[in-house]
Order: C-alpha cells, then sequence, then structure tokens
C-alpha cells in the first residue's frame, strides 16, 4: 500500500491522523517540523505527504517551496488552522495538491488522500470498490448495493458503512468510528455512533452489524 508522511508537530492531530491511515492500509511515517520532512523525504520512498503550514522552524510553504524546486512531484495536501484565502491561494499556487483546513473530519482527508494516490498512479483501479457479504460501495461514485439492489445511504452513513467493510469480522470501538467518522474534534461523549449505526443496520439490515457488550460493534 502507498507510504505516507505526515508532517505534523500537534501531536494529538498526528496521532489522530496516523491511526487512521494505517486502520485504512496505508503505511504513514509521522515527523513534527520542517527540516525533518526535508530529511525523510530525501532519504525516503514516500507517495504522498500530509504537511502542516504551521510547523517549527521551516513552515509548511518553506517545505513546499524547496520540494517543489528540488523536482519532487509527489502529491502534497496542506493541512492549516488559517483560514485566509491568501494562504489558500498561495499553497495551490506554490505547487499544492489540496488544502484541507482544520479541525477536518477524517472521512473528508481519507477521500482526498484517494483522490490524489488515484491522480498519480498509486491506487488500483481494484480498490475504488469494497464488497463483502453481499454489500458492495463504490468509492468513486458513491453508489451502495446491497445484494444487487441499490440503497440511498447519507454521507455520513456511507463513511461508517465504508469503515465496517475495510475491516470486516473486526470489533471496532466507538471511540475509533467516532474519530474516523466524525473527527477527532467531536465530542466523545457523544452518542451519534450508536445512532448511526441504528441508521445503518435499519437500510443494510439489523443482522449485519453485531453489538460487543463493552467493546464496540463488529461487520458480520
Amino acid at each position: 500500500m502507498p507510504s505516507i508522511l505526515i508532517v505534523e508537530d500537534e501531536q494529538r492531530i498526528s496521532a489522530f491522523v496516523e491511526k487512521g491511515l494505517a486502520s485504512a492500509g496505508y503505511t504513514p511515517t509521522v515527523v513534527a517540523d520542517g527540516r525533518s520532512a526535508l530529511d525523510y523525504v530525501s532519504t525516503g520512498s514516500f507517495d504522498l505527504i500530509l504537511l502542516d503550514v504551521g510547523l517549527p522552524g521551516i513552515d509548511g510553504f518553506e517545505v513546499l517551496a524547496r520540494l517543489r524546486a528540488q523536482g519532487e512531484t509527489m502529491p502534497i495536501i496542506m493541512l492549516t488552522a488559517r483560514t485566509s484565502v491568501d494562504d489558500t491561494v498561495a499553497g495551490l499556487d506554490g505547487g499544492a495538491n489540496d488544502y484541507l483546513p482544520k479541525p477536518f473530519k477524517f472521512d473528508e482527508l481519507l477521500a482526498r488522500v484517494r483522490l490524489r494516490l488515484r491522480e498519480s498512479g498509486q491506487v488500483a483501479v481494484a480498490e475504488s470498490t469494497l464488497d463483502h457479504g453481499g454489500i458492495s460501495l463504490d468509492l468513486k461514485t458513491r453508489r451502495v448495493t446491497v445484494a444487487g439492489k441499490a440503497i440511498d445511504l447519507s454521507a455520513r452513513e456511507f463513511a461508517l458503512a465504508e469503515q465496517f467493510l475495510r475491516h470486516p469480522e473486526q470489533v471496532l470501538s466507538r471511540e475509533q468510528l467516532l474519530s474516523r467518522v466524525w473527527g477527532f474534534d467531536f465530542d466523545p461523549g457523544s452518542n451519534v455512533v450508536d445512532v448511526y449505526v441504528r441508521y445503518l443496520r435499519g437500510k443494510i439490515g439489523a443482522d449485519r452489524i453485531e453489538t460487543v457488550r463493552g467493546m464496540g460493534y463488529r461487520f458480520v
């Protein structure tokens, strides 16, 4: 699977992204400053970079500029807490492939990662579809079929179903689902996971998502 370099000095965010990408089957590496990012790129082999703007020492814009000046063509997605349109324009004009403001939801980040990797030829066509137990999710068209019959899922229901189909027969905790589908900034005390599991059961079959008491949910 593709290797992704995460350049982020805020540990809570980097841990959240690293864990999510690893669970999605990618190989993540985390560094916390711009100079380390440049060193890692020069010595390692990465398919994509998630690059925070606000880094200590050398900021993300400078890292971007140096990489592009060196002829580095891998996709780079900028992450930033800044809301200035000028910053967004500067990043894109400087050679970034995408720009994602914080706070972000993991499913959006993952969708952007897949898109940029597809564009660079790093993702096989077969990976655009998930199939398990008679359920099929087309990650490109967002179409869903259950036993060959098309059904409608909301964006959040689709993201939740995607997590289950990527990890069949595995127990996923409420905390894991909350962080991957709703984002690292979402209230951990919320019951939104249970609510959406109920919605999803109503559309794909109640017997397909098993409650594991005290632990979470399992797609069976």
